[in-house]
């Protein structure tokens, strides 16, 4: 058995054979809001924090992550009846059409807001490149990351 901190919950998984950490996150450990999309670590929709950096977890092997600190997009707000700061950005800016890989690309969006609070464009298209979008919103994720921005700073005057 591999014990995996989850969202700040321990699991205890079985994760032999080099099992995905996202099968182990969505299947046995029943979170189902990181989502499978192209199983080769290319889309993002699998994107997770491994000790607070963005990793796919679609090809990350869940022994791996025995003994570090995992967080999905359940565990990003502090409070669960609360929503994080990015979520309610991605929610002003109408970002979402099908939805599907909003999980991924809100996560690798708190990546970058954790180490740009006022990213560039060019940050922003840098830390954004290996999520992919099939609506094509990418004009409203970048409106959505220029929000949150702007609410983390003001938050911190």
């Amino acid at each position: 058995m591999t014990k995996l901190l989850i969202n700040g919950i321990e699991y205890e998984v079985n994760a032999e054979n080099g099992m995905p950490l996202l099968w182990a996150i969505r299947e046995q450990c029943g979170l189902t809001g990181t989502k499978f999309g192209c199983g080769i670590a290319q889309c993002g929709a699998c994107t997770v924090h491994l000790d607070g950096q963005p990793i796919r977890s679609c090809i990350t092997p869940a022994i791996s992550a025995e003994g570090k600190s995992i967080t999905t997009i359940e565990g990003l707000a502090k409070n669960p009846n609360t929503l994080h700061i990015v979520q309610e950005a991605w929610i002003a800016e109408q970002t979402p059409q099908c939805g599907y890989c909003q999980s991924g690309q809100i996560m690798s969006a708190v990546a970058l807001l954790n180490e740009h609070p006022d990213p560039t464009d060019e940050q922003i298209d840098a830390a954004m490149s290996g999520n992919i979008c099939r609506c094509g919103m990418y004009g409203r994720i970048r409106s959505a990351i220029k929000r949150a921005s702007a609410s983390l700073q003001s938050s911190t005057l």
